[in-house]
């Protein structure tokens, strides 16, 4: 009789675990459809509940991306963020609304960085681990995306380097 006590109970406390984490994520699907909290993304992770809640608190900022285009969107940071933060809240952001739009799209980031660059007020952010409150961002403030193109020391081209491989192989021979 102890023993089918044991195996009912063991299976209430599972039905139980499971009863609870589904009442948890209805809980959590009722809230996020709350217009109050529509800057929550649908699926948060813990650091992005903490970023809304210190934007609350004034210890984080909300700032405006420009792209080309003339669209815009809001990523928010703490205010000691970098640039560096502010690009990955920008590549967070964006993967968010593409995956939203159209699923799954790769976005070479390397690429964007590689050919684009973030100015506020004609100020290029190109130090990555600069301050964002260096430049003079702050909350509800403005960045925009410009065409930047690395431009090299001496303007000239630069040589292309032998395959050390190849070359040793010319020697021996």
């Amino acid at each position: 009789m102890e023993s089918g006590a044991k195996e009912e109970g063991k299976v209430l406390g599972y039905n139980s675990k499971k009863v609870k984490k589904v009442a948890i994520l209805s809980t959590l699907a009722a809230l996020l459809d709350d217009p109050i909290l529509a800057d929550v993304p649908k699926k948060p992770s813990l650091s992005d509940v903490d970023i809304l809640i210190n934007l609350e608190l004034g210890s984080a900022m909300c700032i405006s991306i420009f792209k080309l285009d003339g669209t815009s969107f809001d990523v928010a940071v703490m205010n000691s963020a970098t640039v560096k933060d502010l690009k990955l809240a920008i590549k967070k952001k964006v993967i968010e609304l593409e995956q939203s739009k159209m699923g799954h799209r790769h976005i070479s980031w390397r690429h964007v960085w590689a050919n684009f660059c973030l100015a506020h007020h004609n100020g290029k952010l190109l130090d990555d681990d600069a301050a964002l409150h260096d430049f003079g961002v702050r909350n509800n403030y403005q960045v925009h995306f410009l065409p930047y193109v690395v431009s090299k020391g001496s303007g000239r081209h630069s040589k292309r380097r032998k395959h050390r491989f190849f070359h040793g192989l010319s020697k021996l021979s």
